[in-house]
């Protein structure tokens, strides 16, 4: 049974019973509007995104989908940039980009894996019979295996069917689940990662050396030009010569978890879900043993700094990890436990538990607490080493306060938030923020090209990760207007959005063609949505989904007034010719399963 109702020319369609997944409650816009400059801007940032990808690609990669370089190992330069070039693709082809952005970022994904396991090291022991093993790193830190992941950890956005894809997921989230002999990086009695070096040849047993991090003997000089500003060899084994202390677990390690949440999503399968939540618990306890701040090592017998000479906060990466710029000879701060919040993160998208945010926001509030007056301002720490808390800085630490706020929508959690126009935007404070946003994008995007039409390299001349700032993909502004959404920027995170779209006429992730889409307003159980059918001639269908996931059941959507029931995790919305109009779709966040399945797939 149907029941349409009219009203100010929208009209509610809903049918009866409820709707089959393949078969979602529908709703119709029908008021006739002129295109908002948002919406054009929209459309023509898509456009022009897909054109300079394009061209990037033509300029970057081969036929084969390999990037044209020196082939390197490293921290400095490595397997990870390759693919870290096309950073934000998959959301760009998720958000409705040309179907070519997928096929493209597809046979850069493909090309770079064999592109890096025939390439081997000469001096790097784990390296000489080939960096990549079974397709993945043979073993790294996981700040450069998340940026080696940016492409592949968002590829089900848009192509979770891909065979390749699903066996690959499941097999990387193996090798953090002891099912691969050859990777036994997982210790299940004392539920750590034994190293911070870890992948597809296990984990890394012994102090690293300055080489282990900076690669083989390579000539700098006048060819190439490097990311961290060294001018010899000398100073690229300089600038890790500190780099040791990586044996036993690190709040680094929590990045894999996203790995283990992708292969649950395709299939549900239990034992993903199980490890993750296994291991965020352990390190929720490590943080609660730990006076509530999370220890940057745990020792290969389970114990909080046994294996960085008895200190929580010591080892590579860690809370007290300052070392000397070789060619500056300034003090750098490089602590890097904030990338756990990832993996707390994948848990709460798995359970919507607050305990996996409630550590994270107690410690921003600990951390915080040693607060001191340093030239008479108020000032706050961000490291921590024999000498107790230092490194202040009038900024106050809130590494993860964003994403709980994001998260949970609590007034309680925006004042640990630093300032942020998107969400003044979306609390009525910036209204010229879409616009201003999207025109940041475009700029950036025009600055890019020009600079890549202007780069001078040859593939001989040319490492991994030159072509890093050039990459022209622009669609942050996007991801939170469109999208509701926390750029994953260049981390390997997986996406967290409040809505999706899918076109149900191709078929595919993404605006429809014409459509664009603007999230007004962002609540607990709310989101508001404007959608936009720039086409004066022909009507569209978008299918808005709760959640990057489905983890969202939508509840019911209201236009002008009137109420439908949805009950589901997505609606349908059909729009006239030229119209558009705003709806409210009331919600219950982290609901459902977060999936990996299409809207439309039976």
């Amino acid at each position: 049974m149907i029941r349409i109702r009219v009203l100010f020319g929208i009209a509610l369609v809903l049918a009866l019973p409820a709707p089959s997944p393949a078969q979602p409650p529908t709703v119709s816009l029908n008021t006739p509007m002129s295109p908002p400059t948002w919406a054009l801007l929209q459309r023509h940032l898509l456009k022009a995104n897909a054109a300079a990808c394009r061209e990037f690609f033509d300029r970057y990669f081969d036929e084969r989908g390999w990037l044209l370089c020196v082939e390197r190992w490293g921290g400095d330069d490595g397997p990870d940039d390759a693919i870290e070039n096309l950073t934000d693709w998959p959301i760009l082809h998720a958000l409705g980009g040309a179907d070519d952005i997928l096929r493209m970022y597809k046979k850069a994904w493909e090309g770079h894996l064999r592109q890096y396991t025939l390439a081997k090291t000469t001096h790097v022991p784990f390296g000489k019979d080939g960096m990549y093993y079974k397709e993945f790193p043979v073993t790294m830190d996981w700040l450069h295996n998340g940026e080696g992941l940016v492409v592949f950890n968002l590829q089900g956005l848009s192509d979770p069917s891909d065979r390749m894809f699903q066996q690959r997921v499941r097999r990387y989230a193996g090798f953090y689940m002891n099912e691969d002999p050859d990777a036994p990086n997982y210790d299940p009695k004392h539920k750590i990662i034994k190293s911070m070096f870890n992948g597809s040849r296990g984990p890394l047993l012994r102090k690293a050396t300055a080489l282990d991090w900076a690669g083989d003997p390579i000539e700098v000089g006048n060819r190439f030009k490097l990311g961290h500003g060294e001018r010899t060899y000398q100073e690229m084994l300089d600038h890790f010569k500190d780099y040791n202390d990586i044996v036993g677990d690190h709040p680094q390690n929590l990045m894999a978890t996203c790995l283990a949440a992708n292969a649950y999503m395709l299939a549900h399968e239990p034992k993903y879900k199980a490890w993750l939540l296994e291991y965020a618990d352990a390190w929720l306890e490590r943080m609660k043993a730990n006076g509530g701040i999370i220890p940057s090592n745990v020792g290969l017998d389970g114990k909080i700094g046994s294996s960085a000479g008895g200190k929580w906060y010591g080892g590579v990466y860690g809370w007290g990890f300052s070392v000397i710029v070789p060619q500056t000879g300034k003090l750098a701060h490089r602590n890097g436990h904030d990338r756990a919040m990832i993996g707390f993160m994948n848990a709460y998208l798995l359970t919507g538990d607050d305990k996996y945010l409630d550590g994270w926001r107690k410690q921003i509030d600990i951390v915080n607490s040693h607060k001191k007056t340093v030239n008479g301002q108020t000032s706050y720490p961000h490291m921590y080493g024999d000498q107790g808390w230092y490194d202040y800085k009038p900024q106050k630490y809130a590494h993860g306060a964003l994403d709980i706020y994001y998260s949970t929508m609590k007034s309680g959690d925006r004042g640990s938030v630093p300032a942020n126009r998107w969400l003044d935007y979306l609390d009525g404070k910036s209204p010229t923020y879409p616009e201003t946003a999207l025109r940041a994008d475009l700029e950036r995007l025009r600055q890019r090209v020009a600079a890549m039409r202007k780069d001078t390299t040859t593939p001989d001349t040319r490492l991994a990760d030159d072509p890093l700032r050039l990459n022209p993909c622009s669609v942050e502004s996007m991801i939170e207007l469109a999208m509701g959404g926390l750029p994953p920027k260049n981390r390997g995170k997986l996406l967290f959005a409040r809505l999706r779209y899918f076109d149900p006429e191709k078929r595919r992730a993404g605006l429809p063609d014409d459509v664009a889409a603007l999230i007004e307003k962002l609540t607990a159980d709310e989101v508001t949505v404007a959608l936009v059918n720039t086409n004066p001639l022909a009507a569209r269908r978008v299918t808005v989904q709760g959640g990057a996931y489905g983890e969202h059941r939508l509840v019911e959507a209201t236009l002008g007034g009137l109420s439908v029931p949805v009950n589901a995790a997505f609606v349908d919305v059909r729009l006239a010719p030229g119209a558009g109009g705003r709806v409210t779709l009331k919600m219950r966040r982290y609901a459902n399963p977060p999936t990996l399945r299409m809207p439309f797939d039976s």
